[in-house]
Order: structure tokens, then sequence, then C-alpha cells
């Protein structure tokens, strides 16, 4: 089998926003027992990260880690469009992922005693943000 759903997820600038619970429930949704759950932001700005959900230092220490490399403003981006923040987004983003496979089983996907799944938006200002979850799969048990 094949599923699929498009959900928006509306960001409140830099920072994350816990999937995990969202694609749970959408492979709970499908009846599948075991298989592979795509998960696709459909952004250049964003990325998708699993990560460790039990102490929030993580995600702030990736922040720092992100505002070193890619900093807001820095004079060496041509593209500034969309103001001080829009290249160092896209940077963030070329440097994480914009998709994540996830392995499917007993009805779930097969998270890590302490991963989550997380949209991290880059940019400073809110956005509505479109995620694909593609799921193929095979029933569950009888």
């Amino acid at each position: 089998m094949i599923r699929q759903s498009e959900e928006t997820i509306h960001t409140r600038g830099r920072g994350f926003t816990d999937l995990t619970a969202l694609v749970q429930r959408f492979v709970g949704g499908t009846g599948a027992g075991t298989g592979l759950c795509n998960v696709f932001l459909a952004h250049t700005s964003a990325s998708l990260l699993l990560c460790e959900n039990a102490d929030p230092d993580v995600r702030r220490d990736l922040e720092r880690f992100m505002a070193r490399i890619a900093p807001d403003g820095d004079p060496m981006f041509a593209h500034v469009t969309e103001g001080p923040d829009d290249m160092p987004a896209h940077v963030r983003s070329v440097l994480t992922q914009t998709s994540i496979m996830l392995p499917v089983s007993g009805g779930r996907c097969a998270f890590g005693t302490w991963q989550g799944l997380y949209l991290w938006e880059h940019r400073h200002h809110g956005h509505a943000r479109t995620v694909l979850f593609t799921l193929w799969g095979e029933g569950g048990e009888p």
C-alpha cells in the first residue's frame, strides 16, 4: 500500500516545531504494520531534523552552532532581497535536510528512545510550511 498526506505547519519563527506526534498519527492511520515513511519539507529556508527530544539544550546548542557558521547579515552573501536572515536560512537548509526516511514497525515510526522529528524554521518570522508524508507499507496484524 501507498498512502500520502500533506500538512501545513505554521511556525512561529526561527526555532523547532515537534512533528513526532503528527507523523505517528499519520502512520497509525494508514493501517500499515511495517514499511517506510518519507517526510518531505517543500521549502528552501527550513529543514527537518531527527534529534534528541529529552533535553531542549540540544536544540538550543544546534541553533547557536548554526548562528556561528551561517550568521544573519553576513556581508559575504549577495542574496539579500528577502532580508538578512534569508541567505543564512538557505545555507542552513542545505547543510541539514528537507527529506527524512523513517522505518515503520508495529504500526509506528521506529524512533529511538530519545529521538523526535522536528521542523527547523530558519527564518526569523513565522511561515506556513508544507510537509508531505508518504508511506509505503504492508498491513498490520489481523
